[in-house]
């Protein structure tokens, strides 16, 4: 069995990666567990000084790590150099902050000494997707191995080349053999690894379906996980908001890496009598995007990165406008490409309302009144991000405490970043990356009594 890389503007095969067998992920195993012996008792100064190494490397070779991401997943390639600079930047936070977000903590109690340590608990497993195929790895990885742990990464099958790339850069940086792996794998043989001993606990990134099963799986085995799913984010426009400025930013959330992001803008709510001008920005932001080939500087949208993800979206646009939403610009398909697109009176019943959508459309969706607007933002499965435009910071600080999803963002892009937790509710997932409350996922958090 292989795995095909295909550049999505050309659906050309560039590559083709065999399956693992058996027997060489039973090795991997093996090798993980051997590693985890002597990585947990590294000091912090031995990991940061590694971590920092990576951290320069992915900057040394940017740009060919960027290629790679283009050509396999059809990313701009402006927009994959500044992944693999997020990147670094992540590796560098943790080489510096991992050892304070670890420390041990005094806890007074009727002991004569009594604290909290923070230990690793052995390999965890990553099963990442590919719309952001450098960072989503890199922001469990910085933190994981920073703390101890050793690391697995199951690569989505069409950014394969991209998951050796990392493995790698690993073993360049001077991490020690089987610190972290890569395993090119089917999901059929995901509930063998999890069960596996040196694995304790499994972060995935995808699917509320994948989510569902894998968090099944671990729990079958006793394992923790974390899942980080789907996402229908909203951006609630109120009449007093910066409309030229909400809406650049709106379309930029939804537009950027061919609006195949967890956290990108879904939902556009406007408020009372925000519509008009809010639909009028947005549409102008809208007509200066090119969709195209990524690896063209003038192109500011590549292709979606498979053919099937085109071709649901194109079905999700098509049913929205047949129950009552307004064609405005967009939504021509040819192959991965699809041309950035705006719907306006969407409500709820329609696909792109109630579904995720992942990819280049935008909906817009009328509120008489901020009450109004957090009914729709609530009125969905996921619970991921959100952002609110005001003028009015108050109010839109008092909103944002009634907003179910893991962050909202006032005037503000919705974005990952180290120093903050990210994660969602309700069929977004559970658990947080990134910042220390991300560190602490996958530790043994040990009470230790002096009596």
């Amino acid at each position: 069995m292989v795995f095909k890389s295909i550049y999505p503007f050309t659906l050309e095969t560039i590559a083709e990666y065999e399956v693992m067998s058996d027997a060489r992920v039973e090795t991997k195993l093996d090798q993980s567990a051997t590693a985890y012996r002597h990585w947990k008792k590294t000091s912090f100064a031995e990991r940061s000084a590694l971590m920092m190494r990576v951290a320069d490397l992915l900057i040394t070779h940017r740009d060919e790590y960027a290629m790679l991401v283009t050509n396999e997943m059809g990313k701009v390639l402006r927009e994959a150099k500044a992944e693999v600079e997020k990147c670094a930047t992540a590796c560098r936070y943790y080489a510096e902050h991992a050892e304070s977000f670890l420390k041990t903590v005094d806890q007074p109690s009727d002991a004569k000494k009594s604290y909290v340590t923070y230990d690793p608990v052995g390999a965890v497993l990553a099963i990442m997707p590919w719309n952001f195929p450098f960072w989503q790895v890199f922001r469990f990885a910085a933190p994981y191995l920073m703390a101890g742990n050793v690391a697995l990464l199951k690569h989505a099958p069409n950014v394969c080349g991209v998951a050796l790339a990392i493995e790698k850069l690993f073993l360049e940086a001077g991490f020690p053999k089987g610190v972290f792996q890569t395993l090119i794998v089917d999901i059929g043989i995901t509930e063998r690894i999890i069960d596996h001993d040196i694995v304790q606990g499994v972060t995935l990134t995808g699917s509320e379906l994948a989510g569902s099963k894998v968090g099944a799986l671990a729990g079958k085995a006793i394992k923790k996980s974390v899942l980080e799913l789907g996402g229908s984010d909203v951006v609630i426009v109120l009449q007093d908001a910066d409309m030229q400025k909400a809406a650049q930013v709106a379309t930029l959330s939804r537009m950027q890496n061919a609006g195949q992001s967890c956290i990108a803008a879904k939902r556009f709510i406007t408020v009372g009598k925000a519509k008009d001008a809010f639909t009028d920005a947005v549409q102008k932001e809208i007509a200066k995007l090119r969709q195209g080939n990524p690896f063209d500087e003038n192109i500011t949208t590549g292709p979606m990165a498979r053919i099937d993800l085109a071709e649901k979206l194109e079905k999700q646009f098509k049913r929205s406008i047949t129950k009552g939403a307004q064609f405005i610009t967009g939504g021509q398909r040819n192959g991965c490409n699809f041309t950035p697109a705006l719907l306006t009176n969407v409500a709820e019943g329609m696909a792109t309302f109630d579904e995720e959508v992942f990819g280049p459309v935008a909906s817009i969706i009328e509120a008489k009144d901020e009450a109004a607007a957090i009914r729709f933002a609530n009125d969905s499965r996921y619970g991921l991000g959100a952002a609110i435009w005001s003028a009015d910071i108050e109010k839109a600080q008092v909103m944002a405490k009634e907003i179910e999803a893991g962050g909202v963002f006032i005037n503000a892009l919705v974005k990952s970043d180290p120093r903050y937790p990210f994660g969602g509710i309700k069929k977004s997932g559970y658990g947080r990356e990134l910042s220390h409350f991300g560190i602490h996922e996958f530790m043994n958090i040990k009470t230790i009594y002096v009596g």
